[in-house]
């Protein structure tokens, strides 16, 4: 699993939920250092927040859809769905901790 969160606590978070569902996590905090992350090691699926420093959100799902469309993508933000980009599942913030094993459930077979 490939997590693109700006905010630590809730990288943190997400990583905790995901480690306990038994799911290996690399937390990034931008779009650039998960690039370098998914061109060593291809994740399952990538939970990527739009907003984002450096290159957006909306512009690394593009380029992680071209470089790698085997991955997952969930989108993650605080703002409206309807402003969310194409992606296998959305993440309203703020989330429950079953809304994210509900997302690795839809989008990562067993």
């Amino acid at each position: 699993m490939l997590i693109v969160e700006d905010s630590v606590e809730l990288s943190d978070l997400m990583r905790t939920y995901l480690v306990k569902a038994g799911c290996s996590v690399t937390a990034v905090q931008n779009a650039e250092d998960a690039i370098s992350a998914y061109l060593l090691d291809t994740p399952d699926m990538a939970i990527v927040d739009l907003l984002l420093p450096g290159m957006n959100g909306w512009e690394f799902v593009r380029r992680l859809r071209a470089d790698r469309p085997e991955c997952a993508i969930v989108v993650t933000s605080v703002l409206d769905t309807n402003d969310f980009p194409e992606a296998d599942a959305k993440l309203p913030k703020p989330f429950t901790r079953a809304q994210i094993l509900q997302v690795l459930k839809d989008c990562v077979p067993e």
